[in-house]
């Protein structure tokens, strides 16, 4: 069993170290998929990057113990960039322009 300090430090260390790449995949997963020119979208997403990264930290903590932070966490981001994969590959994803 886990003491409360080892506890706090797991679900730290999974806020900290899969929080970024959580954010990453949500706004981008979002800003491929939301409609209308990217150019013009892409900015305000990332604007609300920080945010996110924020709230999605705060989520860590939610969990019951650092095991399910991490595992929530790690297969959210799984998740999430393999949604981005799949959007590309059905040619969801609007393209850039040159």
């Amino acid at each position: 069993m886990w003491t409360k300090s080892a506890t706090m430090w797991a679900k730290s260390l999974a806020a900290a170290l899969l929080g970024l790449p959580l954010t990453v995949a949500v706004i981008g997963l979002v800003a491929l998929l939301w409609p209308g020119d990217i150019t013009r979208t892409t900015l305000p997403w990332l604007l609300l990057a920080f945010p996110v990264w924020i709230a999605v930290m705060s989520l860590a903590f939610l969990a019951r113990n650092g095991r399910r932070a991490w595992l929530w966490m790690g297969g959210a981001t799984l998740l999430c960039f393999g949604l981005i994969q799949l959007a590309k590959a059905l040619g969801w994803a609007a393209e850039m322009p040159s």
